[in-house]
């Protein structure tokens, strides 16, 4: 879904995506809805449902709109969507008609009907969308999922199973993705062979579940029980789980995207072994080893900021304290389009608690900084508020090149580490100090994981076409 659009102060999310499948033919909609929940975080302009009943040959239903999940659904549009089977999806969305590319994307077909939650972004997308133009394939949005969607159904034609038909598009497409795919009789997920996205594996008493986020299992009562894996293609039926590895890499090709555990994820989440939060909290820890300072208070900007903060603290032996009230009903500062409402956002966004700050030398913990704006604001309510002095920690390091795995980092010219020094963006946030993660210290954060961090060197994991070096 990664678009070439101007970005806002902040980074945008990713996508979520869920799968469920009752063995025993129990109804999955409250748990995909609540799953959702969970989820939100990863999205919130659109979200949808779609669900069938394999017990019954029931066609797909699919319901899906723009706004939070709460926003869309009602107890009585989930009593229309009743199913033992089913997928969800909460995203972002970098088109201006949301709506059109919401998903779940439900597509009929000659052998049948699939629906597909998606989650990346394809660096070939436009090569495979011209091949299926050219087989008489009408696309409604450039969103890649109908991409996929088609390739998966034309593939399906010359094999014998949904599964083999995902891993011949899997042979086609080149980028970062995590799917989730019911067909009639199967629930189906898929990662992409460098592990770019995540994706995780659930199970209750008679159930399994596909999610982004071991939090969304959580929030079920499912019992985690693994990441899929870099390449892996899962398949429930009625009869269990089966695994095809056959699309895997080596596991020193493979690359995480470490905002997953820098910013997107939810703290409470594990991907691939490690847990989000202990990974702030290292990260924290690398910052005050880093770039220690003189300072009577370290605080963390919410949410992703916090626990860094308190590795800081910890790291650094300064106390760590609260110096923000977060109002949870406003929408998030990069929704707004013009500049003067991303300012009243982030104050109304974020109270400072005066009490806390006032007259005292204080490290603000941040997860990133795009273009500056923002920060600049948050420092800027604090001096207000009578803080003394205010030195910022960045737990990523500075951003220098764009993302085409579908985490909208911005091209070269608007990204602020791309056309400043350290020393000038200092001055531009009215920073006392200014200190980002050291490369070399990303590392320590997710323990053996292999990672990508092309958005701080350059170094992508594939090739990107078009891209000019």
């Amino acid at each position: 879904m990664q678009e070439n659009h101007q970005m806002e102060s902040g980074l945008h999310e990713e996508c979520g995506v869920f799968g469920a499948y009752e063995l025993t033919g129990e109804d999955v909609t409250s748990s995909i809805y609540y799953a959702l929940f969970a989820l939100q975080h990863r999205g919130q302009q659109t979200c949808g449902i779609a669900v069938t009943d394999t017990t019954d040959d029931v066609k797909m239903k699919v319901i899906k709109d723009q706004g939070l999940v709460n926003e869309v659904f009602n107890e009585e549009m989930l009593d229309q969507l009743k199913g033992n089977l089913g997928v969800g999806h909460v995203q972002y969305s970098a088109d201006k008609g949301a709506g059109v590319s919401a998903q779940p994307l439900v597509i009929n077909y000659i052998k049948g009907t699939l629906a597909i939650s998606y989650n990346g972004s394809l660096v070939n997308a436009e090569e495979l969308r011209d091949e299926l133009t050219k087989t008489g394939a009408i696309f409604q949005s450039r969103n890649d999922s109908e991409v996929i969607a088609y390739h998966v159904a034309r593939e399906r034609i010359h094999s014998h199973t949904v599964e083999n038909a995902v891993k011949s598009a899997m042979g086609k497409m080149k980028g970062a993705y995590a799917l989730v795919i019911a067909s009639p009789r199967k629930l189906i997920g898929a990662r992409d062979p460098y592990g770019l996205k995540p994706l995780c594996i659930g199970k209750t008493e008679h159930g399994y579940y596909l999610a982004s986020e071991s939090c969304a299992l959580s929030a079920i009562g499912a019992e985690f029980v693994r990441d899929v894996e870099p390449g892996e293609v899962v398949t429930i039926t009625k009869d269990g789980l089966l695994s095809d590895k056959t699309m895997a890499i080596p596991k020193e090709k493979q690359a995480r995207c470490i905002f997953e555990y820098i910013y997107f994820a939810r703290p409470d989440s594990t991907i691939d072994g490690m847990n989000v939060y202990h990974s702030r909290i290292l990260a924290g820890k690398a910052l005050a080893k880093s770039y220690p300072v003189e300072a009577d208070l370290v605080v963390g900007v919410p949410d992703s900021g916090i626990a860094a903060a308190k590795g800081y603290a910890e790291g650094s032996g300064i106390p760590y304290g609260i110096a923000f009230h977060k109002n949870s009903y406003v929408g998030r500062t990069f929704i707004k389009p013009k500049q003067s409402q991303r300012e009243s956002s982030v104050k109304i966004k974020l109270n400072v608690l005066s009490e806390v700050v006032k007259g005292k030398r204080i490290v603000m913990v941040d997860d990133s900084i795009v273009r500056g704006t923002t920060c600049a604001n948050i420092i800027k309510m604090l001096k207000s508020a009578g803080a003394t002095e205010v030195h910022v920690r960045i737990s990523s390091p500075p951003f220098l090149y764009p993302c085409y795995f579908g985490t909208d980092v911005p091209s070269n010219d608007v990204l602020i580490a791309h056309t400043h020094t350290q020393e000038e963006i200092q001055k531009m946030i009215g920073a006392d100090s200014l200190g980002y993660m050291e490369l070399d210290k990303l590392q320590e954060t997710v323990g053996d994981i292999c990672y990508c961090d092309a958005c701080f060197t350059g170094n992508y994991p594939m090739e990107i076409p078009g891209r000019e070096e």
